[in-house]
């Protein structure tokens, strides 16, 4: 694989979907071949996981798995094809999600994630940090688990930068309360270092 597959994460309102959108764009105008995605992202399990009602969280963490074993697939096959990958969300978020929010084992959801993604990593992940009450200040619309109390969100931060220093090689923690300008710059300065390191 000669592209890089980048993921995107942090807490709710972090500005995730903003800044790889952006980059996405970015990309294309410089006659990058890219593919934008998120998770979830089978439709039938995104509106389960986001838009219905009671789940508990052995099924949640089932769902989110299946979503991203048919989804690595896809993001295989777009490596394959020579296109840089960017995820708004991957496996990361069901480690904090699932296991340091929702309290299940932490080593067995690793261990899951690993079996779905067949041990598909992205080489980079952007970490967007920011105070929980800031980010959800910011959400437009909160769908299931957005909707989650203060407590949640705050567990999800600190798993989020527990995950950082145990990964430094792979994190860019990066402060989303920053200027978005400022942000764009220090992923574009990134990014174009691993896509020479890619080329």
């Amino acid at each position: 694989m000669s592209a890089p597959f980048v993921s995107f994460e942090g807490i709710e309102g972090a500005g995730k979907t903003t800044l790889s959108r952006w980059l996405s764009e970015r990309l294309q105008q410089e006659g990058v071949p890219v593919w934008l995605t998120y998770e979830p992202w089978e439709p039938r399990l995104r509106a389960l996981l986001l838009e219905r009602g009671d789940l508990q969280r052995e099924e949640e963490l089932l769902l989110f798995l299946a979503d991203r074993a048919i989804h690595t697939r896809h993001i295989r096959r777009a490596l394959e094809e020579g296109k840089a990958v960017l995820c708004d969300r991957y496996a990361d978020s069901t480690l904090v999600y699932q296991g340091y929010a929702r309290g299940l084992d932490l080593e067995w959801v690793r261990q899951l994630n690993q079996f779905a993604t067949g041990g598909l990593q992205p080489v980079r992940t952007y970490l967007l940090d920011l105070p929980v009450e800031v980010g959800l200040l910011r959400q437009r619309e909160r769908d299931r688990i957005g909707a989650e109390d203060f407590a949640f969100h705050e567990k999800v931060r600190q798993g989020f930068l527990a995950e950082a220093q145990r990964e430094p090689h792979r994190y860019l923690l990066l402060d989303a309360t920053q200027p978005l300008e400022q942000l764009e710059q220090s992923v574009w300065e990134d990014f174009s270092q691993l896509l020479r390191e890619h080329t």
